[in-house]
């Protein structure tokens, strides 16, 4: 097997395409989770790359048991095995659109800016340049609301970034904004339900509540306001004013909500004060989060 394996090379100890060293990954994601996904990546590659070669074999070749029976079988999967491990990793292959999934899974990257249009569902057109650019109608989604946010933010120590990161996981970046019956919006970019107190006018529409970690369709009131400004700065009121909010209120006042560690911190408070009834909410704030940040660097 000329080019493959030389006369004195030893098999490694697992290929690459046994599905039990997979398992070992595990432990290795603790310490360097970015590594263990671009392994995971190289083995599924390899594992895709070996069953290619195997159909390929079945269909082309005829059965090696008339040249070593049992033997020469094992010879050739051992040969598509190694020809596996070594086409795997190569640049532009597989592994690299599957690294790209994992990282986005694991929370070590941010996703993919949507395509959407602002929030007053004008759709803008994607920008055509061959670079990872924004979108255009997510950039004006966060353009939009600068002004609202900073004056939230001077009221409650909150990054207007967070804010506007928010308002956009709420909404879908504007697309599905809570209306009214007559198809009115009702400018709540935040989810706020309209409790006991409220005496202001609201909004029922049919929504995702998790009951026992189980999503379920419910008919809930919303708090509905006349612009986009009233509703982040009734949203700064709740952060202020409710107790089940105290502790992001008070990191906000000391200024430590600054930075990606403030991010992971202020969508893990929001989630154990019981914003949100989505188990992985903190996980999808925070990706929003800095899809948010990459954004205004961009147009800043």
């Amino acid at each position: 097997m000329p080019g493959v394996i030389g006369a004195g090379a030893a098999w490694p100890s697992a290929l690459a395409t046994d599905v039990r060293g997979l398992e070992a990954l595990r432990g290795k994601a603790a310490a360097d989770p970015k590594a263990a996904a671009r392994q995971a990546a190289r083995q599924f590659e390899a594992l895709f790359m070996n069953e290619l070669m195997k159909s390929m074999r079945a269909t082309t070749m005829a059965s090696p048991d008339g040249a070593g029976g049992a033997a020469g079988t094992m010879g050739t999967e051992m040969l598509d095995a190694q020809y596996a491990q070594q086409l795997a990793g190569l640049p532009g292959g597989l592994h690299e659109a599957i690294t790209r999934h994992l990282e986005r899974q694991m929370g070590l990257t941010p996703g993919p800016i949507p395509a959407t249009g602002s929030a007053n569902n004008t759709v803008a057109p994607l920008d055509n340049r061959p670079t990872r650019a924004p979108q255009k109608g997510a950039a004006g989604f966060v353009e939009q609301h600068q002004d609202a946010a900073r004056a939230a933010e001077a009221r409650t120590g909150i990054p207007a970034t967070f804010m506007i990161a928010q308002a956009a996981h709420e909404t879908g970046w504007g697309r599905k904004e809570i209306r009214h019956a007559d198809g009115s919006p009702s400018y709540n970019l935040f989810g706020i339900k309209a409790g006991g107190n409220w005496k202001g006018p609201v909004a029922e529409i049919t929504t995702t509540e998790y009951v026992n970690g189980q999503p379920q369709k419910v008919v809930a009131r919303f708090r509905a306001y006349a612009s986009y400004a009233e509703s982040f700065a009734d949203y700064g009121r709740l952060m202020q004013e409710s107790p089940r909010y105290a502790g992001i209120a008070s990191r906000a006042a000391n200024g430590t909500l600054q930075g990606q560690g403030g991010a992971v911190a202020f969508a893990q408070g929001l989630q154990r004060a019981g914003y949100a009834t989505d188990p992985a909410y903190a996980d999808k704030l925070t990706r929003v989060i800095n899809t948010t940040l990459r954004l205004q660097r961009s147009i800043a």
